[in-house]
C-alpha cells in the first residue's frame, strides 16, 4: 500500500472513534470502518486485515473498562477466551475454503433474528437469569462456533456472543456485554495474528484507527455500565438490523440475486 495523507488518516480516525463507541456497547463497528477502508482505496484483503487492528484495540479498551468494574468473572471467562482465540485462528485459516455465498445468505437472517430477540424478549434485562447449559457445554460450543466465524468473516460476532451469553448462560445484559468484549478481543487477536503473519496488515493506518477506537470504546463502555439495558438493548437492535441491511443490499448477496430473478 502507498502513502496516506493527513486528511485520509483523520477521517479514518474519526470513523474509528465512532466505531469503537458502537463496538463497545453492541458490536458492529466494522460496519463503519470496513467500508471506510475500502473507500480509502484498500483492497478487500488489506481492508479486512487492517480493520482487525482497530477492532482488537476497541475490544481491549472495553474489556479493560468492564474488568475494572468487576463485571468479568476472569476465572470462568479466561478458558472461554482461550477457546475463542484458537477458533479465530482456525477461522482465518479457513477463509479460502468456506463458500462465501453461504455466509452471505445465512448471516443477515441470523442478525435479523437477534434484533427481534433483543427487541421483544422479556428475558433481556440487567439481572441474571438461570443458565440453560453448563459452563463446560457452553465452552465447547459457543466460543468455538462464534470465534471461528469471527476469524472467517466477522460482522455480527459481538451480537452472536451477546445472544449466547444471555440465552444460554442467563447473563444480564451488562454482564453479557462485558464477557462478550473479552471473547471478541480473543477471536479478533487470533485472526489478527494470522493476518499479520501474512503481511496483509497496513500497520500505520491500523494503529491510527486503533488509537481512536480505543478512546471511543472507553466512552461507550462507561455509558453501557452506567445505563445498562436502557442503552445496550436498543443499540444492539439497531446495529444488528443495520448490519443485516448492509449485507442484504450488497449486489452479490444471494437473497438480492434471488429477488432479482423472481421480479
Amino acid at each position: 500500500m502507498g502513502d496516506f495523507g493527513f486528511d485520509m488518516l483523520a477521517a479514518l480516525a474519526a470513523i474509528s472513534l465512532l466505531a469503537g463507541f458502537v463496538d463497545s456497547i453492541a458490536g458492529g463497528g466494522g460496519l463503519l470502518t470496513l467500508p471506510a477502508l475500502l473507500l480509502a482505496g484498500f483492497d478487500p484483503a488489506h481492508a479486512i486485515a487492517t480493520n482487525k487492528v482497530q477492532g482488537s484495540f476497541a475490544a481491549a479498551s472495553a474489556t479493560y473498562a468492564f474488568g475494572r468494574k468487576g463485571l468479568i468473572n476472569w476465572r470462568a471467562a479466561l478458558p472461554l477466551a482461550a477457546i475463542a482465540f484458537m477458533s479465530g485462528i482456525a477461522g482465518a485459516l479457513s477463509v479460502r475454503f468456506l463458500p462465501r455465498p453461504v455466509l452471505d445468505a445465512v448471516i443477515p437472517v441470523l442478525l435479523i433474528g437477534i434484533a427481534l430477540f433483543f427487541a421483544f424478549s422479556p428475558k433481556v434485562r440487567d439481572a441474571d437469569a438461570s443458565a440453560r447449559m453448563t459452563a463446560l457445554t457452553f465452552g465447547l460450543t459457543a466460543p468455538v462456533a462464534i470465534g471461528f466465524y469471527d476469524g472467517i468473516f466477522g460482522p455480527g460476532a459481538g451480537s452472536f456472543y451477546m445472544l449466547a451469553f444471555v440465552m444460554l448462560l442467563g447473563y444480564g445484559v451488562v454482564r453479557a456485554t462485558a464477557h462478550t468484549k473479552l471473547l471478541n478481543l480473543s477471536s479478533n487477536l487470533g485472526s489478527l495474528l494470522l493476518f499479520a503473519s501474512t503481511g496483509t496488515v497496513v500497520w500505520p493506518v491500523g494503529l491510527v484507527m486503533a488509537g481512536a477506537s480505543f478512546i471511543g470504546a472507553q466512552i461507550g463502555s462507561r455509558l453501557a455500565i452506567r445505563l445498562g439495558s436502557r442503552l445496550i438493548r436498543p443499540l444492539l437492535v439497531a446495529v444488528s438490523s443495520l448490519m443485516a441491511l448492509r449485507l442484504l443490499i450488497d449486489p452479490a448477496n444471494p437473497w438480492r440475486q434471488a429477488l432479482r430473478a423472481l421480479f
